[in-house]
């Protein structure tokens, strides 16, 4: 099956989704926070879906490989922020976003051992 887009990745739908999820999130986080914790974690958010969606659009399998191997390195800077927030900040809801982080987590890495054996 062909993907006309890196839309059509589930992965990159559910990183799309994850951003949200932590967007809403440092939202409830202590105002001080905005040039620390939370803007980090938004920014790891982020990279997930950027490098996912900039690894489909190199056309190289080579490059799109390395790519997702960001995004899973965005990934555990992402859960290790949240680990620190948990911490911090006990009271707020992290759970949608601890499953879907694992399941990012899953399938990234699942993508890159497949695309690796097909090389």
């Amino acid at each position: 099956m062909y993907l006309k887009s890196y839309k059509e990745l589930i992965v990159w739908q559910k990183s799309i989704e994850l951003v949200k999820e932590i967007y809403k999130l440092t939202n409830e986080f202590p105002r001080s926070e905005i040039y620390g914790l939370s803007s980090q974690m938004q920014r790891a958010a982020i990279s997930i879906p950027s490098n996912i969606a900039e690894g489909y659009s190199r056309k190289n399998l080579k490059e799109y490989i390395q790519f997702l191997h960001i995004a899973y390195g965005s990934s555990a800077e992402l859960e290790t922020q949240l680990i620190i927030s948990k911490d911090l900040y006990p009271n707020l809801n992290y759970k949608s976003i601890e499953v879907f982080l694992e399941e990012i987590r899953k399938m990234l890495n699942t993508m890159i051992k497949k695309l690796r054996d097909n090389n």
